[in-house]
C-alpha cells in the first residue's frame, strides 16, 4: 500500500524541515487525511536558503507558517501533465499561485525539480524554493 503525502516525504529524507514546519503548524493530520492534495514540496536546501532566522520566527509563528505551507498545497491531485503556461493554482491558502511552462516547470519563482511522485492521497512536486503568498 502506498505512503501518505507525509510518510513519502519522511522517507525521503530531503524534506526534515518541510515535515517539521507541517506540525509546527498543526497540519500533518491533514496531510496524512484522505486528501487527495497535490503538495509542492521544498527541499531542507529551500528552506536553508531563506534569509537568517526565517524558518526559527515562523516555526515561533504558527498562523503566519501554516499561511505559506497551505500555499504549497493544491485540493486534488495535480499530475505534471495536467499543469498549463499560464495556469492559475487555486491553493488551500485561498490564493493562486502560477504555474509557467516556458524554462522548465514553475510554481512562481520555484523550479519543479521532481514531478509526480505518487502517494496514497496525491501527490508530491518537489521544488527548489519556498513560495510566499502574495500577502506574506
Amino acid at each position: 500500500m502506498a505512503q501518505t503525502i507525509i510518510q513519502t516525504a519522511q522517507a525521503a529524507g530531503t524534506f526534515k524541515t518541510l515535515i517539521a514546519a507541517v506540525q509546527a503548524a498543526g497540519l500533518a493530520d491533514t496531510l496524512n487525511g484522505p486528501g487527495p492534495f497535490t503538495v509542492f514540496a521544498p527541499t531542507d536546501e529551500a528552506f536553508a536558503a531563506l534569509p537568517a532566522g526565517t524558518v526559527e520566527g515562523l516555526l515561533a509563528d504558527p498562523d503566519a507558517l501554516a499561511k505559506i505551507l497551505t500555499y504549497h498545497v493544491v485540493a486534488g491531485k495535480v499530475m505534471s501533465s495536467d499543469l498549463t503556461e499560464g495556469m492559475m493554482a487555486k491553493t488551500v491558502n485561498g490564493a493562486s499561485a502560477t504555474i509557467t511552462l516556458e524554462d522548465g516547470a514553475m510554481i512562481d519563482d520555484a523550479s519543479i525539480t521532481t514531478a509526480d511522485i505518487a502517494a496514497s492521497n496525491g501527490v508530491i512536486h518537489v521544488i527548489d524554493a519556498v513560495i510566499m503568498p502574495p500577502s506574506a
